[in-house]
């Protein structure tokens, strides 16, 4: 398996470099692109699918989707409010709301009336109205002749200026989004929900069935979905733009279309960019990464509730670490490298042969001075990211923050987000000080062996004490864990939290220097990286105009292409899977952990239509984020629900491939006979796409 894994990553890897990279003159590849809605490619979709997205349909699949605080996609399914997302998306919250005696997030949920919908702690829903280009004003903050550093602060204070007269005018969430690595920037304003409810979601059993074992991999037989509601003065909401339900879902060959948040894309990235993710960025976090999976594991060896708590963290790690494999595994191909190289050598020629671009040949060499600082200071930062320390860190940087103008503070800290922020910082999500010991625990002890015991940073840390010692020290002499705690505590301001006895706090002020300062180095050396790429965007947009889509920024972008199959080892693999081949599936690996279906599920064999279809494949260009995304027909019915790409699309954040690579969704079928059969809520299926 492991062989031919990075077989096929090579391939991907080979195709799309030797098709995307070589020129920068050529238009994306087949249906590659995660595109902005305020610039969609309607001459691409008319050419070759015979359909052209007007401006109203744009419109609508827009307001129809929601993004989650958390990470991750949605859409309104109603006119009621109802959201669906994924249930690995709503497994933050479902654990939130979970406790000894009823665990939603391994046992599911459902609320058979709307009294007993269950209200999240500190979910925000974010519902995109419009986007704007505020580029000139953003650069007109910037000047020739600042350094770096006085660059960023400059940046940022415009960038909140824009923010928080556009969240004054209209009342709605104003973000300005950074594209093209600093080309262009535009202003995302969102109605935002904050009263949102739990009304179904399945058991884990049957949302993650297979496991980490089938993780990525395809074919799946998953009904990986949950549904919540948002409210507007303890009411349901009244929604104008949602989907409406598919009655049979997508047909094989058939064009769809997929809205949703995707995290991060790094396909600008020069090759020494790509270079430090290689050697330097990736095989740092996947350190990281295995070090926390067998942390969090031993943890849940404690007992059922141990289990229970850790499990939230060791689920999104276990994901995380695949998914970074993935990406590192196919970074470490030579072809990769070698012919991104080569394709970067020829666009500089390119550069370099027309006067007018001249100049902005030494952006290569800026990022790459820039990976090389980055790499001196990997490792040597204040790594510290329980909940509970960072909880003490936000507490501190707030009130210190809040002694300044709002356009000079620290971008998290500024008013045109406050409400959001201390949604986080004053939810009531329960905290375990058995885990946060642990988790800080070892963190310390990461950061004595990464920086060396005797460094000054740790000793101040370890205050005499062991990891372990000094972890317990913290957290149980913490009340932070309380949010009416931390409201005194911000409220008492900047004096008040100096005095604070609380001994967290007082660690957070006796590393803030150093968080601030490798935070201001970290900003420098972003701007010097903006600025670069900048130049390098430019370029791309004298080469290839309008065709080129911006990296993907968590904001909300249209993918396309169509429900198809692909060849693997010389065998065929069907786009769709369906409900027997749920049922065959647990019967092949009977006995194995992650194949049992819920008893549920069991009860309902024969009940629910053996050919409904569960999974299906298509090229669409998706990453992390998309999770939850709604997929869409030409008739913006909503035909089925991302959650997974295949292991062949992990190399998406550098590069795309529709040879094999394939997003994966559950069939909207499945969800609504699922709700019908298995789970008597035809109250709740008659209400999809109404």
């Amino acid at each position: 398996m492991q062989n031919n894994f990075l077989t096929r990553q090579a391939f991907v890897a080979f195709v799309f470099l030797t098709t995307f990279l070589v020129s920068a003159s050529n238009t994306c590849v087949a249906d590659e692109g995660m595109w902005l809605f305020n610039d969609l490619p309607t001459e691409y979709l008319k050419s070759k699918y015979g359909f052209e997205p007007t401006e109203a349909w744009a419109d609508k699949l827009m307001k129809s989707c929601v993004r989650f605080n958390v990470g991750g996609s949605a859409s309104f399914v109603s006119s009621n409010g109802l959201v669906l997302t994924n249930h690995h998306v709503a497994f933050d919250t479902l654990s939130k709301l979970s406790g000894p005696n009823n665990n939603y997030a391994k046992d599911g949920f459902l609320a058979r009336t709307m009294e007993q919908e269950l209200k999240a702690p500190d979910l925000e829903l974010n519902q995109l109205l419009k986007i704007s280009d505020v580029t000139d004003q953003v650069n007109s903050a910037v000047t020739g002749e600042m350094s770096p550093g006085d660059a960023a602060k400059a940046r940022r204070a415009k960038i909140e200026a824009i923010q928080k007269t556009a969240s004054d005018s209209s009342k709605l969430r104003s973000d300005v989004v950074t594209l093209y690595g600093g080309g262009k920037y535009h202003l995302y304003q969102y109605k935002k929900y904050t009263d949102v409810r739990l009304v179904w979601a399945p058991e884990a059993a049957i949302a993650f069935f297979g496991g980490d074992a089938d993780n990525f991999e395809y074919p799946r037989y998953n009904l990986d979905a949950t549904i919540f509601r948002v409210y507007e003065n303890d009411k349901p909401a009244k929604i104008e733009h949602f989907l409406k339900w598919s009655e049979n879902g997508p047909k094989e060959l058939e064009l769809t279309f997929v809205a949703g948040n995707p995290g991060r894309t790094s396909r600008i990235y020069t090759n020494a960019a790509l270079q430090h993710q290689r050697d330097v960025r990736l095989p740092y976090i996947m350190d990281f990464i295995r070090r926390r999976e067998v942390l969090l594991q031993q943890f849940g060896l404690g007992g059922p509730e141990m289990e229970r708590i850790a499990k939230d963290q060791l689920f999104g790690i276990q994901n995380a670490r695949k998914a970074r494999l993935g990406m590192l595994q196919g970074l470490q191909t030579p072809s990769i490298m070698e012919a991104a190289a080569k394709s970067e050598a020829e666009l500089l020629a390119k550069v370099e042969s027309d006067p007018s671009l001249v100049a902005n040949a030494s952006a290569w060499d800026k990022i790459a001075e820039v990976q090389t600082k980055r790499a001196a200071k990997q490792g040597k930062g204040v790594i510290l990211s329980s909940r509970m320390f960072g909880i003490a860190q936000q507490i501190v940087q707030l009130v210190a923050e809040d002694q300044k103008p709002s356009n000079e503070r620290l971008a998290e800290f500024q008013d045109a987000g406050r409400k959001s922020f201390e949604l986080k910082l004053y939810s009531k999500a329960p905290i375990y000080p058995e885990l946060q010991m642990a988790v800080l625990g070892d963190e310390i002890a990461r950061m004595c062996e990464l920086r060396g015991a005797d460094d000054a940073l740790c000793q101040t840390i370890l205050a005499g004490k062991n990891p372990i010692d000094r972890a317990a020290e913290l957290i149980l002499g913490s009340k932070l864990n309380d949010p009416e705690v931390r409201k005194q505590i911000v409220a008492s301001g900047i004096s008040g939290a100096k005095a604070s006895t609380d001994p967290l706090i007082q660690l957070a002020w006796a590393v803030d220097e150093k968080v601030r300062q490798d935070r201001a180095d970290a900003e420098a050396l972003a701007e010097v990286e903006r600025q670069a790429y900048a130049q390098i965007s430019e370029v791309m947009f004298k080469a290839r105009g309008t065709s080129v889509y911006p990296d993907a920024t968590f904001t909300l972008r249209l993918a396309f292409g169509p429900v198809i199959g692909y060849e693997e080892n010389g065998q065929k693999v069907p786009a769709f899977t369906d409900v027997d081949g749920t049922f065959a599936h647990e019967e092949k690996h009977q006995g194995q952990k992650d194949f049992k279906l819920p008893e549920i599920w069991k009860n309902a064999k024969g009940k629910i239509p053996g050919d409904t279809r569960m999974n299906f494949v298509a090229t669409t260009d998706i990453i992390g984020g998309n999770s939850g995304s709604p997929v869409v027909n030409k008739d913006l019915e909503l035909v089925g629900l991302i959650f997974d790409g295949n292991i062949q699309s992990l190399i998406a954040d550098y590069a795309y491939s529709d040879t094999q690579g394939r997003s994966v969704s559950v069939h909207s079928s499945a969800i609504r006979e699922a709700l019908k059969h298995v789970y008597d809520a035809e109250f709740l299926a008659s209400q999809l796409g109404k």
